[in-house]
């Protein structure tokens, strides 16, 4: 599962083969979270605090993300994107 990004111990990735809608998958502690890129439809939970995090960063990077899911669909390598301040 490559990782994209990780910042305040929130790490995200990508899995190549995955299905649509595009979307990256959220590791914090225990937790786990699905997000999709375009609506921010979450299967799974985040702590509040987390989750808003995530949505910052999401608003900042989400042509980033598409341009990182069409690579995961041509089976290319994937760019690391920056994390939150």
């Amino acid at each position: 599962m490559p990782e994209i990004s990780d910042f305040y111990g929130i790490i995200i990735t990508m899995l190549f083969d995955d299905h649509n809608p595009p979307h990256f998958h959220v590791k914090y502690g225990e937790y786990r979270a699905l997000i999709t890129i375009k609506d921010g439809i979450i299967k799974g939970s985040l702590p509040r605090r987390a989750l808003n995090l995530v949505f910052e960063w999401l608003d900042l990077h989400r042509e980033e993300l598409l341009d990182n899911w069409n690579r995961v669909e041509n089976r290319k390598d994937l760019f690391k994107i920056e994390p939150l301040p």
